[in-house]
């Protein structure tokens, strides 16, 4: 009888599941995917119910092969990828490759990487799921078809190399019209009063200016301008009217009016899913998505725990369910119970059930800790500091969902001074129940307020007047944008990471003190995209194409009706956009003039990022980089004066021969007469070739920037090497010549160029 083979994604994965499995089982991983659509072409048979053309992916043939041989000596293989639709579709794609060599393949899933759950999955294995695979294929299909088609119309129109999605547009249109929002917004000016006040008691407190006597607010008004129509929140409007209500209260008493006190209880929130947990990520540790999942899914797979061995520390991380198995919760209830005892324990002990949206598809369980009690300190030593930090996060907010409420105890305080009423609050902590073990953050200090009585008189110890503008709405963070990707129903919880990087990686985002802005080459594409394909771009369809996603996943709807019903719009629209979409290569007209011609200048897009180039071009080759301000207006950067070094008389023109620096970094001789003279060399190293005996070696560059140092004679000589070369023979071997290297453990010496020759000895002054 032989063994049975278990394939699963990761040779992380494979170390865990051995530990617990021992011989009885083969244990191999696919390494990820191991087939997808070509990389050259669209690989999608749109005329045959898009069917797709799938191919093994290039370097992934061995894996392949050993998973084939594997398979052929196994009774039974269970594919045992992540349980997400990602997973369905990286197990059916394995079993298209090996059923011609298998007896008998099955699917088997878990949420935690344990003895106890693989176990289960072991018994309750199953067919593969063609639903959920038809849901991932479909997603697949329709994002190359989108990215296919569109990106080429954006090569041909703004630049190449630059890409379209069918999500990540989208949640770049949500960035571009926060910012376009704001530049529109009108800043309104309004004055805040705030008193600190002491009573007969300590400490002192603040109170503020929250509404103003009707009569007297009218007065007011009339000061601001009858024209001004601000938000009903302002009330006061200008400097005219602050200073007539420090006026009207001078010399008046602060008297307390009313005391409201209640105790106010605070509930933990739910352990995390995919999103609450990027979300908080970014707020408390300041992680990107990218780093929270990356550093995620290595908790997940298992981490070297010393003498426990391979350990899984986390349950599957890409969820959207807040429910608890029972073990768990009890695992965390008794655990409460011996650290904190009874008093800390949620009502009734047994721990707390969430209600998770109604949209959340509940395959999974909640992020939590496989083993409640591994706590953080006691696999601190194992973990590096990132999985260390993210760990202690996740732990901390499940055991943190099954304690008790946190007490307060809150009073609010209404007293009048002259004409206004203000307030002040203040919160005072009872009992810490789960902000025990979840503290709260540092923006919510407590702020305890002294015993106070209605009638009674305060005394102001200091006013403070000042002047504030309305604001816009905030760009985009990591998180809020994360949020608002989830309540808009954009994307699934596995893909916010991707979509963020994506738009970052392309230059159509970039981050300004943690916040999104669009780059210019952003706001033109999604203008681009936003104008030709209306349809698209529009969040409401790009959430109703993920209810439809899920829909296929649940038998309710064929994926190729859906792929139809896309293309009999998506079609016709993408004929008319490759028709009416205007070219904007020769850039984005600006009103700023050109210092050295006087001509408009443009922005650019290269290789390196947008730029400001003169529309002269190429008589005049004046370009420089820029920034944008508040208002969205160009602030052209002034060039630093090139300083050259004059080493030479021009043979051609008599002019300075000057050294200057190619695009890739190699240095080379001009004249300072360019473009009048074009006589150029390259620099030279003064070295004779060690192999024609005619040239002299020369600095050069490669497309990447990496120097290195040739024959002038090339191509009749090909000699080259990648180190400043020395004109001195080796001692031990026959090299012509030495080569200065630079090593972080010798620094910078002499060492033979030769490979088999090992001769090093210390830079001198002679060879510097």
């Amino acid at each position: 009888m032989g063994k049975d083979l278990i394939i699963v994604e990761s040779p992380a994965k494979v170390k865990t599941i051995k530990k617990f499995l021992g011989s009885k089982y083969m244990v191999q991983a696919s390494v990820g995917h191991i087939r997808d659509l070509p990389t050259r072409t669209i690989g999608v048979d749109e005329s045959n119910d898009f069917a797709p053309q799938y191919e093994i992916i290039k370097g992934k043939e061995k894996v392949v092969k050993d998973l084939q041989e594997a398979a052929a000596k196994a009774d039974t293989v269970f594919l045992a990828p992540d349980p997400d639709r990602e997973g369905e579709a990286i197990a059916w794609h394995i079993a298209e490759l090996i059923k011609s060599k298998a007896r008998d393949i099955k699917r088997i899933q878990f949420n935690e990487i344990t003895a106890r759950a693989v176990k289960a999955a072991l018994e309750n294995a199953h067919d593969i799921n063609p639903h959920l695979f038809d849901a991932q294929q479909a997603r697949r299909v329709l994002d190359r078809l989108v990215g296919y088609k569109i990106s080429p119309l954006l090569w041909k129109t703004v630049k190449r190399g630059i890409s379209a999605g069918r999500v990540q547009s989208v949640a770049l249109r949500l960035i571009v019209e926060r910012e376009e929002e704001r530049l529109a917004f009108v800043p309104e000016e309004y004055w805040t009063f705030r008193a600190v006040l002491a009573a007969a008691v300590p400490p002192p407190f603040k109170a503020e200016l929250v509404k103003i006597e009707s009569g007297f607010a009218k007065t007011l008004k009339a000061l601001s301008g009858e024209e001004k129509n601000g938000p009903k929140k302002i009330l006061i409007a200008n400097k005219t009217a602050a200073d007539a209500m420090e006026q009207a209260m001078a010399g008046q008493p602060f008297v307390v009016s009313q005391v409201e006190e209640k105790e106010r209880s605070r509930n933990p929130q739910p352990p995390f899913t995919t999103s609450t947990l990027q979300q908080t990520a970014n707020q408390r540790i300041g992680f990107t998505s990218k780093r929270t999942m990356s550093t995620a899914q290595r908790l997940y797979e298992g981490i070297e725990l010393g003498v426990r061995g391979t350990t899984a520390l986390i349950t599957y991380m890409r969820t959207d369910s807040v429910r608890i198995a029972d073990e768990a919760r009890k695992a965390a209830t008794d655990y409460v119970r011996e650290r904190f005892g009874e008093a800390f324990m949620a009502p009734g002990g047994k721990g707390r059930v969430f209600k998770g949206k109604t949209s959340a598809q509940d395959a999974h369980e909640a992020i939590r800790p496989v083993d409640v009690a591994l706590t953080p300190q006691d696999v601190k030593e194992f973990l590096t500091p990132d999985q260390f930090r993210l760990y202690n996060l996740i732990w901390s907010r499940f055991v943190a969902s099954q304690m008790a409420a946190a007490r307060f105890h809150d009073t609010t305080v209404t007293l009048t001074c002259g004409p206004g009423q203000w307030k002040a609050k203040g919160e005072r902590q009872l009992f810490a129940g789960f902000l025990a073990i979840m503290p709260k953050s540092a923006d919510e200090e407590d702020s305890a307020l002294p015993p106070l009585k209605e009638g009674e008189v305060v005394t102001l110890q200091k006013l403070e007047k000042e002047q504030k503008f309305t604001q816009p709405a905030p760009r985009y963070t990591e998180a809020s944008l994360v949020r608002e990707l989830e309540e808009l129903g954009i994307g699934r919880p596995s893909t916010y990471a991707t979509i963020i990087s994506t738009i970052q990686e392309r230059e159509y985002v970039r981050l300004e003190d943690k916040h999104f802005a669009p780059t210019d080459l952003g706001n033109i594409v999604c203008s681009q995209l936003r104008d030709h394909f209306t349809k698209l771009m529009d969040v409401g369809f790009t959430a109703e194409m993920e209810s439809n996603l899920d829909k296929v996943a649940d038998g309710e709807l064929g994926w190729v009706a859906l792929m139809k019903d896309f293309a009999a719009d998506f079609d016709p629209t993408l004929q008319a956009a490759a028709k009416n979409m205007a070219p904007v290569k020769g850039g984005l007209t600006t009103d700023v003039m050109c210092p050295e011609c006087g001509k408009p200048l443009v922005v650019k897009f290269g290789k390196s990022g947008e730029f400001l180039a003169c529309t002269g071009y190429p008589d005049c080759r004046y370009t420089t980089n820029f920034t944008r301000d508040e208002k969205g207006q160009i602030q052209a950067q002034e060039r630093p004066k090139e300083e050259h070094q004059k080493v030479g008389e021009c043979p051609k023109c008599g002019g300075d021969v000057i050294l200057k620096q190619s695009r890739t970094g190699s240095r080379f001789l001009s004249c300072s007469n360019y473009p009048k003279c074009d006589y150029a060399a390259p620099y030279s190293t003064k070295v004779p070739c060690p192999k024609c005996d005619k040239g002299v070696l020369v600095e050069k560059s490669s497309k990447r920037g990496k120097i290195f140092y040739s024959c002038d004679q090339y191509p009749s000589c090909d000699f080259a090497v990648w180190d400043w070369p020395v004109a001195e023979p080796c001692p031990q071997c026959e090299s012509p010549i030495l080569v200065v290297k630079s090593t972080r453990a010798k620094g910078r010496h002499i060492a033979c160029p030769n490979p088999k020759c090992r001769y090093t000895r210390e830079l001198n002054e002679q060879d510097a």
